[in-house]
C-alpha cells in the first residue's frame, strides 16, 4: 500500500455524466494504484479550515481540486499553509493554472500526472491581502468577469460574448502606479497582474510569466484608439511585446509589460476588480506582493 493518502475535492453542483464519469475514474484508477483516497464535496463559500484538522490527523499527502480556478483558488487558498501537493484535475471553463502548469485537459491524463507527476513550488500573491495564485486584474477585464458572473452558461462561448459587448462599452480609467522606486500614471482601459501566464483558454496575456520566479507580470493596456484595441491586445498574446524595464517613452508605448515582486495601483476612477476570474468589490488603492513559493503543484 502506498504512503500516500489523497483527498479529492469534486463539485457536488453538477449531475452531468461528465463529472460522475470523472469520480469513476478516480475511484477506478487510485485504487488500483494502492493509494487510500477519499472523495469530499467543494463547497460554493470556499471554506476548508474543516479540512485542515483532517490533514494532520490522517496524515493526507495530496489535495487533488476537480473544478475550475474558482476551485482552485480557494482551496490553495485555504490551505497552502499546510504540510500537502495539490493537484488538478481541470474541468472548469478556463483552466487558466493548469493550462499554465502543462496539465492535461483530459482526465485520464491529469489523473495519471497526480501519481506519476512532480511536485513544484509555485508563486500566489496578494491584492489587498486576498489571495490569488493566477490572474487578477482592474478594469475591462474585472468587467467582463462581473457580466460573466451572472451568467447561466459559463464557458469560452460566453465569455467571448461578453467580451464583446463590453468592448464597445469599454473606456479608459485613470491609475497610478507605483513601484520601488518610480511611479507614473497611465489612462488604461485595464492592468492584468499575473503569476500563471494566462486568462484561461490558452489567451496569454502574460506570455514570459513564470509559475515560481518570485515575480508578478504586469501588463497595462493603456489608453489608445478603441479601434486599434483588439489589435494590440493580440499583439501581447502572441508574445510580440518584450519585458520593458519602464525606461522607454511610456507614451508612445499602447502596452506596458513589466515584472515587478510588489506594486501599489491607485485606483482613481474606482474601475473593479477581479481576482482568478471572481468578481471582488473594488478599492481606491491596491497593495500587491508576491507570496514565493507559497503551495506546491503536482506538475509534468
Amino acid at each position: 500500500m502506498s504512503e500516500r493518502k489523497i483527498i479529492y475535492l469534486i463539485n457536488p453542483i453538477s449531475g452531468t455524466s461528465k463529472k460522475e464519469g470523472v469520480r469513476k475514474l478516480i475511484e477506478r484508477e487510485t485504487a488500483a494504484q494502492g493509494i487510500a483516497f477519499s472523495i469530499e464535496h467543494t463547497n460554493v463559500k470556499g471554506d476548508y479550515d474543516w479540512l485542515r484538522d483532517r490533514i494532520q490527523r490522517e496524515k493526507i499527502t495530496d489535495i487533488v481540486m476537480v473544478g475550475g480556478d474558482g476551485t482552485v483558488n480557494q482551496v490553495t487558498g485555504s490551505l497552502y499553509e499546510e504540510p500537502v501537493n495539490f493537484g488538478i484535475i481541470p474541468v472548469g471553463s478556463g483552466n487558466g493554472l493548469a493550462r499554465a502548469a502543462g496539465i492535461p485537459m483530459k482526465p485520464q491524463q491529469s489523473l495519471a500526472l497526480i501519481f506519476t507527476g512532480n511536485a513544484k513550488k509555485t508563486d500566489a500573491f496578494t491584492i489587498n491581502n486576498q489571495y490569488s495564485c493566477m490572474l487578477s486584474g482592474v478594469g475591462f477585464d474585472a468587467q467582463v468577469a462581473h457580466q460573466f458572473a451572472t451568467k447561466a452558461s459559463r464557458g469560452l462561448i460566453t465569455y467571448t460574448q461578453q467580451s464583446i459587448v463590453n468592448y464597445f462599452k469599454a473606456h479608459p480609467y485613470q491609475f497610478e502606479i507605483i513601484l520601488d522606486n518610480f511611479s507614473f500614471f497611465s489612462d488604461a482601459f485595464f492592468i492584468s497582474i499575473a503569476n500563471s501566464n494566462q486568462f484561461g483558454n490558452n489567451f496569454t496575456i502574460a506570455p514570459e510569466a513564470s509559475l515560481n520566479d518570485g515575480l508578478l507580470d504586469i501588463v497595462v493596456v493603456q489608453k489608445m484608439h478603441k479601434a486599434r484595441l483588439p489589435f494590440a491586445v493580440l499583439q501581447q498574446v502572441r508574445g510580440n511585446n518584450k519585458l520593458q524595464q519602464l525606461v522607454e517613452d511610456m507614451t508612445q508605448k499602447n502596452i506596458l509589460y513589466f515584472q515587478t515582486p510588489s506594486l501599489t495601483i491607485r485606483n482613481l476612477k474606482h474601475a473593479p476588480l477581479h481576482v482568478d476570474g471572481e468578481p471582488r468589490e473594488t478599492a481606491e488603492e491596491f497593495e500587491v506582493k508576491i507570496l514565493k513559493d507559497c503551495f506546491t503543484l503536482i506538475q509534468p
